[in-house]
Formats: C-alpha cells, structure tokens, sequence
C-alpha cells in the first residue's frame, strides 16, 4: 500500500498522543485522518496539535470515516468492547490497546466478533516490541537459554495519569490489569505462546491509595511445561517507573532494565522545567531521561509490525487472541487474590499445543551409570563434579 493508511484514531489521551507521534513518523506515508475524543473540544484541540483534518466526538461516525482503512482504539477500559464491536459490524480494520476487555468475557466477545466479520485485528501490547526485548526473544528462540525455567517480569510507577485508571468499574481492576497485561504476554512470549498457562497463585492488596482496586499484586504463572513466570505490579513505587524482566533457562540467563537504567543519567539541581519520561516524578536530582522514547516502549516496532501484516493478510506477533489469553490469565489471578489459593486459567479456545508439554532432558550417562547435575571450577583450580547414580538414586562427587 504505497499511499499509506487513512487512520481514525479513537482517543485523545497520554496514549493517543504516542500513537499519533508514531504512526506519523514511522513511515511517512500513514496519517490520522480521524480523531475522536471527548469532550469535543479537546478532539479538535488534539486535531489542531497533530494535523489532523477531522476532529469528532461521535466514536460511531469516526470508525465509519469511508477513507479509513484502519481504526486505532487507544481508549480506557470499559469503551474497548463498544469500540470494537462498532468496527466489526462496520467491517474495518482494528488495532485495539492493551488490556484487550476488563475481563474475559469482554475479551471473548471482542475475539468473537473479529473473526466472525472476517477483519484484520491486532492488539496493541507495546512493551513485547521493546527493542530489546525483541532481541532477547530472538535469542531464546534460536536455543541460547535452553529450556526456559523461569520468566519475572516487573512494571511498578507511582500511579497511572488519567482519572479512569483508579475506577474499578471502568478499569475493570487496579495494578494487575493496568500493568499485569503487560508482564504477563512478556512472560509468555518467553516461555512460548503455544505453551498452555495451567494455573495462577496471585496476591494482591491496597497498600497506599485511597480507592476500592489493587494498588499492588504479586502473581505465580505455572505453565503446562513446568516453567514458572511471576510478576510483579505496583502502582506505589517511588522514583519513576521500573521495567524489569529477568528469564533464567537450562544454558544461560537474560537480565533486561528498560527505563531506570537505560545508560543516560543526568544530575541536575536546576531541573529540567519539563517533562522527562513516563512516570519520572521530578525534573531535579539524579534523572532517567530517554533518548527516543516512542521506540524504547516498543510502539515503533509494534506499529510497523501492524503495518506489515495488515498489508501482507497475516496475523501479526500480538493479536487479539493473544489479549484474550492474557484476559484468561488475569481472571484467574482476581480469583487467586480472593480465594488464596492457586485457580485453574480458564480458556475454552485453547490453540496452542496440548497435553503434557514438558520437554524431557536429554542427558547422556557418564561412565554408563551417572547423570551429571553440575560441574565447578573449585578455588584449587580442580573441577568438582555432582553426579547421580541413575539405579540407586545416590547423589556422589567426584574430582576431576
């Protein structure tokens, strides 16, 4: 499509402005022809920011726009299923923001109602794109770490910016949907998407803020393999905002820190008199600043994935089945936080492999009796070597 994309932008808020700032930029050729926001005004005062021609407060007339060829949902929680469910009778393309529905049954009758219109639909979960994680992805992928054991990934800040955000009803939940989507399809892409999630233990609680949802939750993610993912969400977290993952397998390890730690630190007692990075508390002291920030989150390379796969008529890395899995996870993580004690995750469309996944470790005999557990270099400079004898069970040591 040489002409670009005609887009109708749903969304006017933090979110659609790094949207706008990255479809505009990526390729040269896609504009938002679009936008819809409420109130009206703060559409056409959103329009005139980004030059975009029509500004409206009317969602159904945005998405029937007959020059959009793709509509971008970048609106809270509780408008996503609405949004959506306009663009399949309309039959338009969408991309929808994270978390897909507040709960599986909204997530459920999004995927339905896709598929049933026979429309393109990608979920927009920018922090899987994150440059590094990519990467990181890529080398799990290609064997690096062996088997993957064990994924923790962690999103903590000290609030969400809209008002929506801390409402229940229109959230859906507090810290674990807002940022637990997040952690979560992270945790997936590593162990493996097609890797059934079998059960979840999760905690959670209101430690700080005055208001009825989770401002903190800490889950377990058993999947059907045996590899563990955890995460780890607060909204109570001082000094910025944390993007952590760690994934730990049989051959190796990978650390990540995407935002505290990006390899720019400034010391300022003047201050910056200005905005420094999402979720930064202050412009003075020791600051994070980030050089290209729309590509450090991953919405550089999660738009031009979109791009290429609505273009080409194949799915793209995130779709809205993927949304709904992770929508599955989080239900049964509200449900672990209520019951204390581990919940089955609920997906009657499983697509990925079933049965007993765990993959069985090829370890030759040594000497025809031993398995090896580990090998050590000792301060002595001799190597100290565990083994167990496979008939009896005896766990001995040997030095090489």
């Amino acid at each position: 499509m040489k002409n670009g994309h005609q887009i109708t932008l749903l969304g006017t808020g933090f979110i659609g402005g790094f949207y706008t700032m990255t479809i505009h930029g990526i390729r040269g050729r896609d504009r938002i022809r679009t936008v819809c926001g409420l109130p009206r005004e703060s559409a056409e005062k959103f329009a005139r920011e980004w030059d975009i021609s029509r500004a409206t407060d009317n969602m159904e007339e945005a998405i029937n726009d007959p020059e959009t060829s793709l509509v971008v949902i970048g609106l809270p929680n509780y408008l996503h299923k609405e949004a959506v469910l306009m663009c399949a009778a309309a039959g338009k393309a969408v991309v929808c923001t994270k978390p897909l529905g507040r709960n599986l049954a909204e997530a459920r009758e999004m995927l339905d109602a896709v598929e049933k219109a026979g429309i393109f639909a990608g979920y927009l979960e920018d922090l899987v794109y994150m440059p590094k994680t990519l990467k990181a992805v890529a080398s799990v992928q290609q064997g690096a770490l062996g088997r993957i054991l064990w994924v923790r990934s962690r999103e903590t800040h000290p609030g969400p910016h809209s008002d929506w955000f801390w409402d229940l009803e229109k959230a859906g939940g507090g810290a674990i949907v807002d940022m637990g989507c997040h952690c979560i399809e992270i945790i997936r892409n590593f162990v493996g998407k097609d890797i059934r999630p079998v059960e979840v233990i999760c905690t959670s609680d209101t430690m700080v803020h005055p208001i009825e949802a989770e401002d903190h939750g800490i889950g377990l993610i058993r999947f059907a393999n045996n590899a563990i993912g955890q995460f780890e969400v607060n909204w109570t977290f001082r000094g910025g905002m944390d993007l952590r993952d760690e994934i730990s397998g049989t051959e190796g390890t990978i650390w990540l820190n995407h935002w505290l730690r990006t390899g720019f630190e400034m010391f300022t007692t003047g201050g910056l008199g200005g905005y420094i990075a999402e979720k930064a508390e202050s412009d003075k002291g020791w600051l994070f600043p980030v050089g290209d920030e729309v590509n450090a989150l991953g919405y550089t390379h999660m738009f031009q994935d979109m791009f290429k796969a609505f273009e080409e008529g194949t799915s793209p890395m995130e779709t809205f089945y993927d949304g709904y899995v992770v929508n599955a996870i989080i239900d049964a993580c509200y449900r672990s936080a209520r019951t204390k004690r581990w919940e089955p995750v609920e997906i009657e469309d499983w697509r990925g492999k079933t049965g007993d996944e765990e993959e069985a470790a090829s370890r030759p005999l040594i000497d025809g009796k031993y398995l090896l557990i580990k090998d050590e270099t000792m301060p002595d400079g001799k190597t100290k070597r565990i083994l167990k004898d496979v008939k009896t069970g005896e766990v001995i040591e040997k030095n090489q």
